[in-house]
């Protein structure tokens, strides 16, 4: 696939690759770009197997940069935002030799001994002269795992099977973040297809929708958080998102009443449940129907089964490993535990009922968050909340909600009204025991809850 690649791209020729900032760059000027960066690698002495920091977000360079580095047969390492902490938890676990921070212009650091023979944890993809991919997980408690990937292995399931690249070029956005699998999934996907990359300068609801206007998207993959967003603020009224004709929603289980809130507001639009973790990559899914919670993993390359309620996986393409911590999410039978609280009807279809860390345990009796956001979400006095446990005294744990109102209430309102809305709807020890007002619900860059725990 390595030697194929530049000679897919020179046959797209000047078909659009990638729109950075209203700027189209064609497939000619990718694979040109490409190759000055691979001169630019071997000019300063990068070499293969060496572990790379690629720090940037999507854009021109950074796609070129990417793919040249894979050319290479380097260990990437791309991270959007390197703060100290990151590039400490990165320095310690994965041995990087070079940063390459791509912004207005490319910059390259050489850290330590750029001769240095690769570590142990490399050993594998140096034995196949396989490239590296290395993902940082969101570390939502502690530091962030460090994921290493066979990035031949990524690259031969998405580009290996080449797809119909006749008609009319297809605009695909890089919603994803460029450190993030399904990021990388869109890019391999709009390469395979040969469509163009729409590059958002800013992720935010407003910037993402004026994009699907100007650019008349079709494809929209996002998170059920960032929908809300954009209802909330009635951004789907303010701009024309007719053209829209799938929206593709993962990262974290979505509400009912949020999908019903999503079919009403985008009707011309089928709704598809994705799923995927940066262990073992994006599985193919098909939903039960756009108005359904209910999905099926439909990939020939991912087997799943349900233990004990959990989703556990294993794929073509899963990790090699965790650079920094032991691999004890592998069951002794190679199956991944993707923490996934699931429940299966009788055709098949699974639906995600939680995060098993998320489980909020009240005097023994279990409570998922999702559960009550999702009766919350109902209320036409609630535009969005988040559920979360704290630690207490007597029950162990208590049940808290963060609500952003809809219209003007105080906390004592709200309290009342959430303790009446869920009292016929749910046992006495669900209800929430603190009720706290907030302007928006905290969420992560990549537009997910950023559920407290405790």
């Amino acid at each position: 696939m390595r030697n194929e690649l530049l000679s897919r791209l020179d046959e797209l020729g000047g078909r659009t690759a990638v729109v950075d900032g209203g700027t189209p760059h064609s497939y000619a000027e990718l694979a040109d770009r490409i190759r000055q960066s691979v001169k630019e690698l071997e000019s300063r002495q990068i070499r293969p197997q060496q572990a790379v920091i690629l720090n940037g977000d999507f854009s021109f360079q950074s796609v070129a940069m990417l793919l040249a580095l894979y050319l290479n047969r380097n260990v990437i390492i791309p991270v959007v935002s390197l703060t100290g902490a990151t590039l400490a938890t990165v320095t310690e676990s994965c041995s990087p030799q070079h940063v390459i921070r791509v912004g207005q212009s490319v910059e390259i650091e050489t850290l330590g001994d750029a001769g240095a023979v690769p570590g142990d944890h490399y050993r594998q993809l140096v034995e196949q002269g396989a490239s590296g991919l290395v993902l940082l997980s969101s570390g939502s408690t502690g530091a962030p795992k460090a994921i290493l990937h066979n990035l031949d292995s990524l690259v031969e399931e998405k580009l290996g099977k080449r797809a119909r690249t006749g008609g009319r070029s297809a605009n695909i956005l890089m919603f994803l973040l460029f450190d993030h699998i399904g990021g990388i999934n869109s890019l391999l996907g709009a390469l395979r297809v040969g469509g163009t990359a729409i590059l958002p300068a800013r992720r935010t609801p407003d910037e993402i929708c004026a994009l699907i206007e100007r650019y008349q998207i079709r494809l929209l993959p996002t998170s059920p958080t960032f929908l809300n967003l954009i209802m909330i603020a009635g951004y789907h009224e303010q701009h024309d998102l007719s053209s829209l004709r799938l929206i593709t929603y993962g990262t974290e289980p979505m509400p009912e009443e949020l999908l019903k809130r999503v079919n009403a507001a985008f009707p011309r639009a089928r709704l598809l449940q994705t799923f995927g973790t940066s262990e073992t990559g994006i599985a193919t899914t098909t939903s039960e129907s756009s108005r359904s919670t209910f999905f099926k993993i439909a990939d020939a390359n991912v087997q799943y089964r349900i233990v004990d309620g959990e989703l556990q996986l294993k794929s073509n393409t899963q990790f090699l490993g965790y650079l920094n911590y032991p691999s004890d999410s592998l069951t002794e039978d190679s199956w991944f535990r993707t923490g996934d609280l699931v429940e299966e009807n009788e055709e098949g279809f699974i639906k995600i009922k939680g995060r098993a860390k998320e489980v909020i345990n009240v005097g023994g009796e279990k409570v998922l968050p999702l559960e009550l956001e999702s009766i919350l979400l109902s209320s036409p006095l609630i535009d969005d909340c988040m559920v979360y446990g704290r630690p207490n005294a007597i029950t162990g744990q208590s049940v808290c909600v963060d609500v952003s109102p809809h219209g003007e209430l105080t906390r004592a309102q709200m309290r009342k009204h959430v303790a009446e809305f869920l009292s016929d709807k749910v046992d006495p020890f669900k209800i929430p025991s603190k009720v706290n007002l907030v302007d928006a619900v905290t969420v992560s860059e990549r537009f997910k809850k950023k559920r407290i725990l405790p």
